[in-house]
This record gives structure tokens, sequence and C-alpha cells, in this order.
């Protein structure tokens, strides 16, 4: 059976995968966490509430908001 990968869905329903945060996440847990699916899309969740929803990209569409970020678009939300 091949699982569908949809947004919203439980993060902790998807398995056999391998969560990542990143280097300079904070220690106390705040962090977001990414995972590669088997069908290539990219699958983020928030480390506080790994049952919570996750949010499932297409490597073009996390490609774009990736290069939003190091361009500075998204500064204002946290400034």
């Amino acid at each position: 059976m091949i699982m569908q990968f949809a947004n919203g869905m439980p993060a902790d329903q998807i398995v056999g995968v391998a969560w990542q945060k990143g280097s300079t996440s904070i220690g106390d847990g705040n962090c977001v966490e990414v995972a590669k699916l088997p069908e290539g899309s990219i699958a983020m969740r928030n480390s506080r509430f790994p049952a919570g929803p996750a949010l499932v990209f297409t490597p073009a569409e996390l490609r774009a908001f990736l290069d939003g970020a190091k361009e500075a678009e998204f500064d204002h939300m946290i400034g």
C-alpha cells in the first residue's frame, strides 16, 4: 500500500522518515522539522507538537520559500 501525504495530516502518521531540525534551532524544543517523503515531497512540522498537523510541499514550493527567506523577504514577520 502506498501512503498518501496531504497538508494537515497528523505528522505522527508519517512513518519511516527521518525528521531533521536545523543545527541552529533553539535548544528548548522550539524548532521546525522537515522530512523528505518517499514520493519526493517535503513535510514540515512543529517540534513542540510532533503529532500535530504537517505541511506538505513540493520541492519547487519549498525552494521558492527558501529563496525568499535568503533574500530577507519575510524578516518583517519576526522583527
